[in-house]
């Protein structure tokens, strides 16, 4: 079965950095493209980043361009989310998925509170 396991999480300091691992199992992980979402508290989950599976990057919210990236492993079948200078308005749930099997997969999420 579909399998999405995050790591990484953790409190850290405004203005310091974090990287989030997703490990993933149970599909063709080098064929498929890769997300990360996150949710803060009393908002609704949003696409921070998406690389795809030829490697391209994207991130979506302008307020991550810049500090974060994303990037993939796929000889580990592990995809990164690398944040840096971070503030507190990053704070929230991180989640990795993926769209596969005609259904989108979520993992279990890692939090990320980011003091001010």
């Amino acid at each position: 079965q579909v399998q999405l396991v995050e790591s990484g999480g953790g409190l850290v300091q405004s203005g310091g950095s974090l990287r989030l691992s997703c490990a993933a199992s149970g599909f063709t992980f080098s064929s498929n493209n890769m997300h990360w979402y996150r949710q803060a508290p009393g908002k609704e989950r949003e696409l921070v980043a998406t690389i795809t599976s030829t490697g391209t990057r994207i991130n979506y919210p302008d307020s991550v361009k810049g500090r974060f990236t994303i990037s993939r492993d796929n000889a580990k079948n592990t995809v990164y989310l690398q944040m840096n200078n971070l503030l507190p308005e990053d704070t929230a749930v991180y989640y990795c998925n993926v769209m596969t099997f005609g259904r989108r997969y979520w993992g279990q999420g890692t939090q990320v509170p980011v003091s001010s």
